[in-house]
């Protein structure tokens, strides 16, 4: 039977895994969660935080939302925005993708980008701090605050996780990458209660603070922070792996040699898979998920443009092919 949708909202796949076993020689399953009209995960949070604040009677026809974000979220929130009649205002960073920053506009959000990084908590510390000088001007502004907004966890907790559970009974390890944390803990939180067995394992950047590492310079968005998300509750995870961005490239591109293009995030997680699954010795029988972001059409400028990537990572960033 045909699906039918009226909102641009309703539309989601996901039941599509990949077997990564032809395309990086191990037993590893891939979520890919791009297939929506926001092209990411972050589709499941922004609805599930905005319903949250429309049933508290926070949000009118007309309200306009504020949100800091790299970019996911922020076309995320543009989608949801547009199809219930909100205006957004997005405050980005000069890392921000330009296909990104165009989507938005093209969804009638306002882009409100920073160029410069705060001295201590960086671009994300100089995001928050300017959202919350607009909110301070605006009265009306409604911000959500994806970084301590329960919300951000719970959407992945009502769909995401049961997803994974229901379509892999015998899962033992769960790969997740970490950017607001709001995916890791919605995805910890379901197992922790349903299926304890389950091995949590968190991929960050290196240059994350997240999980107290030093903070270092990151140029792709979507994993690691400046500035340590509240609704992280490190007691949910059971391991964390750093990835440096080249290992991040080298896995886009190992993967986009096969036809798949991902986004950077999507790198990030499956390289942190293969190190941890390598280190830790698992056996090939073992059970393995790692979840996609999104795809990689907003990277072309970026991670797959050999002109960027000399300019940012030096000339032999990309190994021979």
């Amino acid at each position: 039977m045909a699906a039918i949708i009226s909102n641009a909202v309703d539309f989601n796949v996901d039941d599509l895994y990949i077997d990564l076993r032809g395309s990086v020689g191990r037993k590893l399953f891939l979520k890919c969660e791009g297939f929506n009209f926001a092209g990411s995960v972050k589709l499941k949070a922004a609805t599930e935080m905005v319903k949250a604040k429309e049933r508290a009677g926070e949000l009118v026809p007309g309200a306009t939302l504020i949100e800091s974000s790299s970019g996911n979220m922020g076309v995320a929130l543009s989608l949801v925005a547009a199809s219930h009649g909100y205006r957004f205002v997005c405050v980005t960073d000069v890392r921000c993708t330009p296909a990104a920053i165009r989507l938005m506009k093209a969804l009638g959000s306002e882009v409100r980008v920073i160029t410069e990084p705060d001295p201590e908590d960086g671009y994300l510390g100089a995001r928050l701090a300017h959202v919350r000088s607009l909110c301070a001007e605006n009265q009306d502004y409604v911000w959500l605050n994806q970084y301590a907004n329960e919300g951000n966890w719970m959407g992945h907790y009502r769909t995401t996780a049961p997803e994974i559970a229901k379509a892999f009974p015998m899962l033992d390890v769960l790969f997740i990458g970490t950017g607001t944390t709001g995916t890791l803990m919605g995805c910890a939180n379901y197992f922790r209660e349903h299926r304890p067995s389950v091995t949590i394992v968190a991929v960050d950047a290196m240059g994350s603070v997240t999980f107290g590492a030093p903070s270092g310079r990151r140029l792709i968005p979507g994993l690691g922070t400046s500035v340590r998300p509240g609704i992280l509750d490190t007691a949910y995870v059971d391991d964390v792996v750093h990835v440096s961005e080249t290992e991040t490239i080298r896995t886009c591109h190992r993967l986009v040699s096969r036809g798949f293009l991902f986004g950077g995030s999507t790198g990030t997680v499956v390289s942190g898979a293969l190190a941890w699954m390598a280190e830790n010795q698992v056996a090939e029988d073992t059970t393995a998920v790692a979840i996609s972001p999104d795809f990689g059409s907003n990277y072309l400028e970026t991670v797959y443009d050999e002109e960027w990537l000399a300019r940012s990572y030096g000339v032999d960033v990309l190994p021979e092919q």
